[in-house]
């Protein structure tokens, strides 16, 4: 019944820059455990960005200057602001939510940065 739906993703140059979202419904009443993930050929999935237990945000250090997460609890929306993107950035992105005991996943939105 909960549904995570992501969008935003795409093809973008080098430098560029992208923004995804990822709109929570069914029963939740908070997003607060919510982060984005991200899975390159042949590597691990890994986390990117998320909300710490006390409201704060962590990033990968990756990542770290370049991207940024938000939210707007109104809307159960999380957003991820991806500026100055590399080819290894190239992936495919996953917002993930904890909530009443269980894990979601979103369906996941390739990004991928190419000349």
């Amino acid at each position: 019944q909960v549904q995570l739906v992501e969008s935003g993703g795409g093809l973008v140059q080098p430098g560029g820059s992208l923004r995804l979202s990822c709109a929570a419904s069914g029963s939740i009443f908070s997003i607060n455990a919510m982060g984005w993930y991200r899975q390159a050929p042949g590597k691990q999935r890994e986390l990117v960005a998320g909300f710490t237990n006390g409201g704060s945000t962590n990033y990968a250090d990756s990542v770290k200057g370049r991207f940024t997460i938000s939210r707007d609890n109104a809307k159960k929306t999380v957003y991820l602001q991806m500026n100055s993107l590399k080819p290894e950035d190239t992936a495919i992105y996953y917002c993930r939510l904890s909530w009443g005991g269980y894990i979601y996943w979103g369906q996941g939105t390739q990004v991928t940065v190419s000349s």
